[in-house]
């Protein structure tokens, strides 16, 4: 048996029911896993509930059902800047960085519950992100939406998390950019953390992660390696396209 799975999962979530109005319900039993190591990707249509839930598991969101685990703890509704502390990251869609402060002052803002380090973590962020050295004294605002991301993620690292949430590195980036983002995130887990990264590209995500998780209104609708789901005609045929077949 694979080292990570005797482990046991860093993150699980089973049977999630989460919503934002009262008698709403976006997820509807979801359950997912994230074992030491591993790149996990989330995909499905709009709507299907895969921000939903990067929120619920971050504490952004009350879980209405179901149990939350970090390590094998119930974090379940926990406050973000608690998980924060235990070692989960986020990275938000939008709003992911504070566009009036500089780019050394948002990597600050990322150690805010652990202030001294800072030297030590901003050395290994700006070795996966060198952009960012040359950027330091750079108003957030200013900079490039592929840019800004790139900060995004490395402000969540500098905690030094054992599981990494992002939801939708990609959206709203150029085709490059987007290439950059997904390289990150491999070398964020060649490193060894854990990513759960939620993703508009399912295709993309499906090529880079161990695992994908294909949500459907608020259900698991597919769960397999990667490269599996990659090729399933079902998936390909529901959820990525002909135009997404790989030969």
């Amino acid at each position: 048996m694979p080292e990570n799975e005797r482990r046991g999962p860093v993150l699980a979530a089973e049977e999630i029911v989460a919503g934002y109005l009262p008698g709403v319900d976006v997820l509807r039993g979801c359950s997912i896993e994230v074992r030491p190591g591993e790149l996990v990707g989330v995909i499905g249509p709009n709507g299907a509930g895969k921000s939903t839930l990067a929120k619920a598991l971050f504490g952004l969101l009350r879980v209405r059902g179901g149990t939350v685990h970090l390590h094998g703890d119930e974090v379940t509704n926990r406050p973000a800047h608690e998980l924060v502390h235990r070692g989960v990251g986020y990275v938000p869609q939008l709003q992911n960085v504070f566009p009036e402060l500089t780019v050394e002052e948002n990597l600050r803002m990322g150690m805010y519950l652990r202030p001294g380090g800072y030297t030590d973590r901003v050395a290994v962020v700006e070795e996966l992100f060198p952009v960012l050295a040359a950027r330091r004294r750079q108003k957030a605002g200013s900079m490039s939406g592929g840019e800004r991301q790139m900060l995004a993620m490395a402000r969540a690292l500098m905690m030094e998390p054992h599981v990494l949430l992002l939801d939708e590195p990609s959206a709203g980036l150029s085709p490059r950019y987007q290439d950059q983002v997904f390289d990150r995130v491999k070398e964020i887990n060649g490193a060894g953390v854990a990513v759960l990264m939620v993703e508009q590209n399912a295709r993309r995500c499906l090529q880079i992660c161990d695992r994908g998780y294909v949500l459907d209104q608020g259900r698991n609708a597919y769960t397999g390696a990667g490269l599996d789901l990659l090729h399933d005609e079902k998936v390909i045929e529901l959820y990525l396209g002909t135009l997404a077949r790989v030969r």
